[in-house]
């Protein structure tokens, strides 16, 4: 065999796909898989046309390409890769990542276990990327202010389905099962929550009746409550002038 010959051979056979179908190839296993193919399940998919030498001797490395393709190694990343994968996350969203967006997104970012098994938790990584993470008792504040600010829209205690819709306008609140596990996780605990809005809201001078309908007197400006004052100064001493001497 003439080496030129067969480098030419091998070069000509390595080029039967190019590097976009190679590349096309890996996602769509890896949107087959719902994660990030290994070597081993590229080879095993049926419906890959190529064996992972192939993608290895285009590309140098499985990992390199698997980047190229917009794909996350299964094992790679510093600390500093990850806490960098949540905060474009996070800019892509507008608020702190969740371990359900991690899941939703498995065949494009590192998993959860990753950040657990990397910093501990999922909450100590979004500390470390510079989100705002509260702790549990901070948490529950933010979720009974947020409660009682529903309740004065709905005219009544908020429910969980009323809470769930709420956080589908806004997404930077807490979910409704978030807020479920803070006021105890357990049976019973969403009127747990709805018991701590209730006594926020009887603070702050509402009014909630048994069946947890919410009304709110309305504020009247100073000036109206310095003319109720002249005006009732000025029944009591027209009492007092008619009373008999």
């Amino acid at each position: 065999m003439e080496p030129a010959d067969l480098a030419a051979f091998r070069a000509g056979m390595r080029r039967r796909y190019s590097d976009e179908e190679i590349l096309a190839e890996l996602k769509a296993c890896a949107e087959r898989l719902g994660r990030s193919p290994t070597m081993r399940e590229f080879e095993l998919d049926r419906r890959v046309r190529m064996h992972p030498q192939t993608v290895i001797e285009r590309f140098g490395t499985w990992n390199t390409a698997k980047r190229l393709a917009g794909l996350r190694p299964r094992r790679f990343a510093t600390r500093e890769e990850l806490l960098a994968e949540l905060r474009a996350l996070g800019d892509e969203l507008g608020r702190p990542p969740t371990g359900g967006d991690l899941q939703r997104r498995r065949a494009t970012m590192p998993s959860k276990s990753l950040y657990w098994h990397t910093f501990g938790s999922l909450r100590n990584a979004l500390r470390e990327a510079g989100f705002d993470v509260p702790l549990g008792e901070e948490r529950l504040e933010r979720a009974v202010t947020h409660g009682a600010s529903l309740a004065r829209r709905l005219r009544r205690l908020p429910r969980f389905a009323d809470w769930a819709a709420a956080r589908r306008r806004n997404p930077k609140l807490a979910s409704e099962w978030q807020v479920y596990r803070l006021a105890g996780g357990r049976r019973g605990a969403w009127t747990n929550f709805q018991y701590l809005v209730r006594a926020r809201l009887l603070e702050e001078g509402a009014v909630v009746a048994d069946d947890g309908k919410v009304s709110v007197p309305r504020r009247s400006s100073p000036e109206q409550r310095a003319g109720r004052g002249r005006t009732g100064a000025a029944r009591g001493r027209a009492r007092r002038e008619a009373a008999p001497r």
